[in-house]
């Protein structure tokens, strides 16, 4: 008894896109940059970053964190007055924290002394 062929078996087509899948998502996770997770505005022009400066990230829910390690509430004017106060400060703020808190910090940031204060955003 034969059987026309005149389908298309999607079976193994699926398999090894599953496959593909995994291996993408398996990746992806060793390539992030290791950053507190953040939800970055976004900008028409944005300018490149020269050297390594101080990173001061505010997550939604009001955390601080200075070079990716978690600030007492209170305590990040002390420990930025360790930093010279030449070195450029970039400021990564999620995009739904209020205004009101984004420009408390940046206005205790330049309270310190440090004028090269920058917000980083997402290129469209």
């Amino acid at each position: 008894m034969e059987r026309d062929l005149n389908q298309i078996n999607v079976i193994p087509l699926v398999d090894v896109m599953l496959v593909l899948l995994v291996i993408v998502l398996t990746t992806a996770t060793f390539i992030s940059t290791g950053q507190v997770p953040v939800s970055l505005a976004k900008a028409k022009e944005t300018s490149a970053r020269q050297g390594a400066p101080i990173v001061v990230t505010l997550t939604a829910e009001g955390d601080l964190f200075l070079n990716d390690r978690a600030v007492e509430e209170g305590g990040l004017l002390s420990r930025l007055q360790t930093y010279q106060k030449d070195s450029p400060v970039v400021v990564r703020a999620d995009r739904v924290t209020l205004l009101e808190r984004f420009v408390s910090l940046v206005d205790e940031i330049r309270g310190l002394g440090f004028h090269q204060v920058s917000l980083e955003v997402v290129k469209l």
